[in-house]
């Protein structure tokens, strides 16, 4: 755990995101008639979810007609 604690005190204080900016964000989703189901706060977070829907898109799109071959015959 040593290591994992002095690698998230190194970061405290140095992320990348505004908290003022945050917080302002929070408040319009708090006011949001319909709210997303997640917000991904920063170009950092934003970054991650568009690798990872990469990767999905990519393992859909190999596996499309081994997915589509469980169908009844139209």
């Amino acid at each position: 755990m040593d290591p994992i604690r002095a690698a998230r005190q190194a970061k405290s204080g140095n992320q990348p995101g505004d908290p003022a900016k945050a917080a302002q964000a929070l408040l319009v989703l708090i006011d949001s008639e319909h709210p997303p189901v997640r917000l991904f706060l920063g170009e950092d977070a934003l970054g991650l979810v568009d690798q990872k829907l990469d990767g999905m898109r990519d393992e859909v799109a190999a596996w499309d007609a081994l997915s589509r071959s469980t169908s009844f015959a139209s």
